[in-house]
């Protein structure tokens, strides 16, 4: 496994350069960014969503849906043109959800670390922001599910592997990967195999910065990139530059799902899962997620606290 660091030096900032002269044009031709998010889409009031809330909740502000959400990266939760507006899948959804409660939309930027202390104190209605359903998270919180927990393979635009399904896939391949993540869990697991079975090993790549792990592909040094599809699927979209040739469940073997995160027993999942299966019912949901191209992440269901991931 190879460690690669922190490459702030002349190479990091030509090539931090390059990849937002070469993105700006694709971007404005394809995502919208801007605070104002015209191509919103927008669904009406919910009225049987509405009565399924919980007679004993009490939202944080009169009228208001208060969301939190980590804005990370796009397409999944991000800062508009603006440096503060949030924008993303996970805003849109919000908004929907709003609308659809009668309410509307707040959304509380907050670090991923702070958000289960916040939700449990009362300081939004609830989180949406990519949190995966898990057995130990269950016991805190309840859960709506709204969209896959997908992780992909994506190599070099010209790229002559084509397919990446199953262990003996990735056997001999420089794969880059997120230290400490599930994703580098499975290949792990996946390199362990092929090992046993006589196959070449993996060389594993780590890097602290998105742009150099991008050098590292278009060069050469590295064959794939194995890491959470939606941002993936993003760079594709919008700089051509990778394609996908795989995909994973983030939960290998078990499936898993993100969701809508709440107080434990609040009662206001029932109606989140409720509004969400409308939304996939007249179509909005799938519209959603062709906008911010995150199609292959549909679930045809939304459930209330399913089945989560268990500790390994």
């Amino acid at each position: 496994m190879i460690k690669f660091p922190n490459l702030r030096a002349q190479v990091f900032g030509v090539v931090v350069g390059l990849a937002a002269l070469a993105a700006a044009p694709a971007l404005a031709a394809s995502f919208d960014l801007s605070p104002e998010q015209p191509t919103r889409i927008h669904t009406d009031k919910d009225d049987a969503a509405v009565a399924a809330i919980g007679k004993d909740f009490k939202f944080v502000k009169d009228g208001v849906l208060t969301i939190a959400t980590n804005p990370w990266l796009p397409p999944i939760s991000t800062y508009a043109t603006d440096a503060k507006t949030v924008v993303g899948f996970d805003a849109d959804l919000s908004s929907l959800l709003a609308e659809s409660l009668g309410r509307r939309i707040e959304i509380v930027p907050v670090a991923w670390p702070d958000w289960p202390l916040g939700l449990t104190s009362g300081k939004y209605d609830a989180v949406l922001s990519n949190v995966t359903v898990t057995e130990a998270r269950k016991e805190k919180f309840d859960f709506s599910t709204y969209r896959k927990d997908q992780l992909g393979f994506y190599v070099k635009a010209d790229s002559t592997i084509a397919s990446i399904k199953e262990p003996k896939d990735i056997a001999g391949l420089r794969v880059i990967t997120d230290s400490g993540t599930n994703q580098e869990q499975i290949l792990l697991t996946w390199n362990k195999q092929n090992v046993a079975n006589g196959l070449k090993p993996v060389e594993v790549q780590y890097y602290d910065d998105d742009a150099v792990r991008s050098l590292a592909i278009q060069s050469g040094r590295a064959d794939v990139v194995f890491s959470v599809n939606s941002t993936q699927a993003y760079q594709a979209a919008t700089q051509g530059k990778i394609k996908q040739v795989g995909t994973l469940s983030g939960g290998w073997p078990r499936t898993a799902e993100v969701a809508v995160t709440t107080r434990k027993g609040s009662g206001l999942a029932d109606a989140l899962t409720l509004a969400i299966n409308d939304l996939i019912a007249d179509g909005k949901y799938a519209k959603l997620l062709a906008k911010w191209s995150l199609s292959s992440e549909a679930i045809d269901k939304s459930q209330s606290n399913p089945l989560g991931l268990t500790k390994s």
